[in-house]
């Protein structure tokens, strides 16, 4: 792996980057730099590897930022790397077991080595078969290297193209930052799995019990889980089972930490997810778990339910709420993406894979109109690939937003927070009508001292910032002229006063253009 602060690994990163903004931004080049071709784009990163492998997977599910070659290209990057030098392992053992090791045995040999840390599997004093996760040696300090360039480059690159997106790739990135850091903390892994286990008790679905005592922020101690890959076919088709219950149980798993409890694994990746002999699933990772707030999941939900009736006043405003559409989005726009993504629902014929087509048609369409995916989304879109793809692996004519429709409607009130049924969700709103009145008065007393305070929509502000931007660029510009005028006199260029009075005239001229 290259030096994290190498001139060949800075520049490697600037590459990379300036190619993910060019193609969002769908500039042909800058500076005399055109994008990288897509398989250049995949080597570039897995040369960069650690933060910009991640961040590869997470782009890949941006078919609204890429066209479908850069997906394809970032669809082949897997988290997978070489294991630790003896040196580098030794070290990290150090730090996870300062004591010395707390185990009967110890397989030295990883069972699975990717970029944060790497499996190993162990037998504790009384017999109990574990995994170890073992954080890489100084891996920390390679992701704040990489963060740094990633920071440097968002400083260089969003002033030179626009002051923001509406792809958001900014939010993208810095979200990005963010969730990796904690993905390189054991602990907060460790937290994510008592979260699961106290959350989801779900019946068909084994989750890995932790051990507190031994695990810290260099590794995670969990019980040894047995079973075969999800997306091993030779081996569900040896072990007999059928795969349509296990897509089921799947599918439910899912649907109730995505939109019944809001909280769910932002990472899923098929070597994470085990069928034990029972046909039982296992979920084995932690690192990236995302929380989704009750608002989002009932958008999500009206999403995806106005599709499937075809009720567009209903799509429109879900697809408001969860940020996808813009406030200044036309409505014949909206009309068009919205009969796409109805497409999907209404066609009976569709195969797996024209299925899929078309819905990466529809997202490479939003690169041209005024919506964008807010990050909460795009995890959400991440995870249900993963069912999508393992569906029309098994399944012929496999559509995972029809047979999700099942399992959403039967959790629908649970998802509302209604779980008692419509005569207690009465009594909770009764209950709650002293406070609401309350609220009312306070209104309306704020309102008559003219103390009244008004919160603005996201999307308004967004929409207000842009203008004043596009308002306020000319007469900076333009302020800009003028100020150069009385400086280039000082100078002694050549040429100095005709110089500076055509800047004068430009400034003036491009200050009462943008004041008009």
């Amino acid at each position: 792996m290259l030096r994290a602060f190498g001139p060949l690994r800075l520049w490697k990163a600037l590459r990379f980057l300036l190619t993910v903004f060019l193609l969002v931004k769908r500039r042909e080049s800058f500076l005399g730099f055109s994008p990288l071709a897509p398989d250049e784009l995949g080597r570039c990163v897995l040369e960069l590897g650690v933060s910009f492998i991640k961040l590869a997977q997470v782009l890949a599910t941006r078919q609204d930022f890429f066209g479908p070659d850069y997906v394809a290209a970032l669809r082949t990057i897997h988290d997978e790397v070489a294991p630790m030098p003896p040196a580098d392992f030794a070290a990290a053992m150090a730090l996870a077991f300062p004591e010395g090791r707390s185990f009967a045995a110890f397989d030295d040999a990883p069972l699975a080595s990717a970029s944060i840390g790497q499996v190993h599997r162990a037998v504790l004093d009384d017999g109990a078969v574990v995994a170890v996760k073992l954080r890489r040696f100084r891996i920390e300090e390679l992701v704040a290297a990489d963060l740094r360039i990633l920071n440097v480059a968002l400083s260089l690159f969003t002033p030179l193209f626009s002051r923001a997106t509406r792809n958001s790739l900014e939010a993208v990135l810095r979200e990005f930052a963010a969730m990796i850091r904690r993905e390189c903390d054991m602990s907060v892994e460790l937290a994510n799995l008592r979260a699961f286990r106290e959350t989801f008790r779900m019946e068909g679905v084994r989750l890995p019990a932790p051990y507190p005592a031994l695990s810290n922020r260099h590794a995670l101690v969990m019980s040894f889980e047995e079973g075969f890959r999800i997306d091993d076919r030779a081996a569900l088709a040896d072990s007999g089972l059928d795969f349509r219950p296990v897509m089921e149980r799947l599918i439910a798993f899912y649907t109730e930490q995505m939109l019944v409890k809001g909280l769910f694994n932002a990472d899923p990746h098929p070597g994470n997810i085990l069928v034990r002999a029972d046909g039982d699933i296992v979920l084995l990772d932690y690192g990236m778990v995302k929380r989704l707030r009750a608002e989002t999941r009932v958008a999500m939900i009206e999403v995806v339910k106005a599709a499937n009736d075809r009720d567009f006043d209903l799509y429109t405003a879900a697809c408001k709420r969860l940020g996808v559409v813009t406030a200044d989005a036309p409505e014949e726009e909206v009309r068009e993406f919205a009969e796409r993504m109805f497409a999907i629902f209404g066609n009976e014929a569709l195969t797996a894979r024209t299925m899929q087509n078309l819905a990466f048609e529809v997202l490479a369409s939003m690169r041209s109109l005024p919506f964008k995916l807010p990050q909460d989304v795009v995890y959400v879109m991440r995870a249900s690939s993963l069912v999508e793809g393992l569906g029309t692996i098994y399944i012929d004519n496999f559509n995972g937003i029809k047979d999700v429709l099942p399992v959403l409607k039967d959790n629908l009130k649970r998802a509302l927070g209604a779980e008692a049924g419509l005569f207690p969700t009465l009594i909770g709103e009764a209950r709650s009508l002293p406070l609401t009145l309350r609220r009312a008065k306070q209104v309306l007393t704020d309102l008559s001292e003219s103390q009244l305070r008004v919160r603005l929509a996201d999307e308004t502000v967004e929409r207000l910032a842009n203008e004043v931007f596009l308002r306020l660029r000319p007469v900076a510009i333009g302020a800009l002229a003028v100020l150069a005028a009385f400086l280039v006199p000082l100078l002694g260029l050549p040429h100095a006063v005709p110089l500076s009075v055509a800047l004068f005239l430009f400034g003036v001229w491009r200050v009462l253009a943008g004041l008009r």
